[in-house]
């Protein structure tokens, strides 16, 4: 380590990036979880002795290697469906992936500034407190961007038995920490500091086996998940309406044995009022085989506002479908540029990918009443939402069946993005402890249970209908029950004795001694 210590600023930028993207691979679709701590040890040994400038720099070309090869599938979209020219949507991939990586640096500048110059100070107090504080930061403002959280990679690795009780900042805390420990171990070389992972995954093992919630094997759910397979460039054209309809009604015939069939986000290539009477004939044929289709679709208020709905048709509390009766699911977290235009009276003459068809929608409320269909309670999420675990924690409650998420990832291509999507989905149902459905236009469509793993899934940019039997849970888990209280604990407990430390090293902590007595 010492050796790294007396490298320049040049060596270590040229280490710190491909550091980053070693980062990447543990995530879908590679999944190589043990690269993450790799990643970290390294990254946390280039910022030990530097100044804060150095740790900046340092920091900032780390988060270049890991969101520049972990986020380059955003360029698709823009790309193929932006219609900017190149050199304007690599610009716009610059930003962001500039944007991201001033997080990390961020972190290292920090980290160098308050760690005191001592490394268990840095790595092990201060250290995982600035991460979660700046993963925080990330997934909350500009509407936030909880992509790569490096939780996310662990789904499969050692610690991924606390994400039911800390969620998947539980499992980044358990990272830092340990990797921290590792690299203040290296530069004490002293064995004590090995106590942090070993406490770490001893914890770990000790709860992988605990159950948190209770399957319930005699309510089975019959599902079928309907893939479309509809091309992004021709899903809004008009003459395509009725065909794109037809086929899914086609797919949908063939299954009514199910007791749910689940459509992608805005399957219905129209607005709703525009198929009243499509999703009417669809609603009594669902009822005639006690079923329940429940299908992504838009609307247009009388007000002249868009939202993105989930509508349950078919066996449900509502009744017989009715615009004006049936109850629907709104998305709420909004996705920039494509749902909404931030500052859109400045961008949206600039190129037709700030003007999209549509792309001013309003939110639906934070927390919403589970759908219902044909006796079953599921709490939705549409597309983007599904990353942001508060949310979707606090729409389960005790009566929760089933999580459910559409989404429509046509946008991105053959990328990666769409297996990152996934696997942040797979964390929802881990976290929560209920078993998830994912239909989407162009995959990943699947199926996981309760304990985050994938039991069914359908090949990509294929048409077709995944079947499965679904076990629902009852119960809450830790994590649903308290959200992140555990961790504000834990960075208050750390503040404190940072803080106790650094009053202690200025020297107003003084030893009295026993024998002068009280004065």
């Amino acid at each position: 380590m010492r050796r790294i210590d007396n490298l320049n600023l040049l060596g270590r930028l040229l280490l710190a990036v491909p550091a980053g993207a070693l980062a990447t691979l543990s995530f879908a679709p590679y999944q190589y979880w043990f690269l993450a701590p790799l990643s970290l040890i390294i990254f946390f040994t280039l910022l030990q002795n530097q100044r804060p400038k150095t740790a900046f720099q340092t920091g900032f070309a780390w988060g270049l290697g890991l969101f520049g090869s972990g986020v380059w599938w955003v360029h698709v979209s823009i790309a193929d469906f932006g219609g900017m020219p190149i050199a304007a949507g690599l610009f716009l991939m610059a930003l962001l992936i500039g944007y991201l990586a001033i997080y990390p640096a961020l972190f290292g500048a920090l980290l160098a500034r308050f760690g005191l110059g001592r490394p268990f100070h840095q790595l092990m107090l201060i250290g995982p407190v600035l991460w979660l504080l700046l993963d925080w930061i990330r997934g909350w403002l500009f509407t936030g961007f909880p992509w790569l959280w490096l939780g996310y990679g662990q789904i499969h690795g050692p610690f991924a038995s606390f994400a039911p009780i800390l969620g998947v900042e539980g499992l980044t805390l358990a990272l830092v920490l340990s990797c921290g420990a590792l690299v203040a171990a290296g530069y004490y070389r002293n064995w004590k500091p090995l106590m942090v992972p070993a406490l770490l995954l001893f914890l770990a093992y000790q709860t992988k086996g605990i159950e948190w919630v209770q399957p319930e094997p005699y309510k089975p759910v019959k599902v079928a998940l309907v893939q479309g397979n509809i091309p992004q460039a021709l899903k809004w054209q008009p003459d395509q309406r009725w065909p794109t309809l037809m086929k899914y009604l086609d797919l949908t015939r063939e299954n009514w044995d199910a007791d749910i069939i689940v459509w992608p986000e805005a399957a219905i290539p129209a607005l709703e009022q525009q198929v009243g009477t499509f999703l009417s004939r669809i609603d009594e044929a669902a009822r005639m085989n006690q079923s329940a289709v429940i299908t992504g679709v838009l609307d247009r208020t009388e007000q002249g506002q868009y939202y993105n709905n989930i509508l349950t048709l078919g066996v449900n509390r509502d009744g017989a479908y009715h615009y004006d009766t049936t109850s629907r699911y709104s998305k709420h977290h909004l996705l920039p540029f494509g749902e909404f235009v931030p500052f859109g009276d400045l961008l949206r003459p600039l190129a037709p990918i700030f003007n999209l068809p549509m792309s001013s929608f309003s939110r639906g409320n934070f927390i919403q009443q589970n759908l219902e269909a044909n006796g079953y309670a599921l709490a939705p999420a549409l597309c983007y939402e599904i990353a942001f675990s508060e949310q979707v924690r606090q729409n389960v409650g005790s009566g929760t069946d089933i999580l459910l998420t559409l989404s429509n990832d046509a946008w991105f291509g053959r990328s990666i993005g769409p297996h990152q999507h996934m696997e942040i989905a797979q964390m929802r149902a881990l976290e929560t402890g209920k078993p998830l459905l994912r239909a989407t236009n162009t995959g990943v469509t699947a199926v996981v249970d309760y304990q985050g793993k994938i039991i069914a899934e359908l090949p990509q940019f294929e048409t077709g209908v995944l079947r499965a039997t679904v076990t629902p849970t009852k119960g809450l888990t830790p994590y649903t029950s308290l959200g992140s209280w555990p961790l504000y604990l834990y960075l208050l407990w750390s503040v404190t004795l940072s803080w106790l430390l650094v009053k202690r090293r200025r020297g107003d902590f003084r030893e009295t001694n026993p024998q002068e007595g009280v004065h």
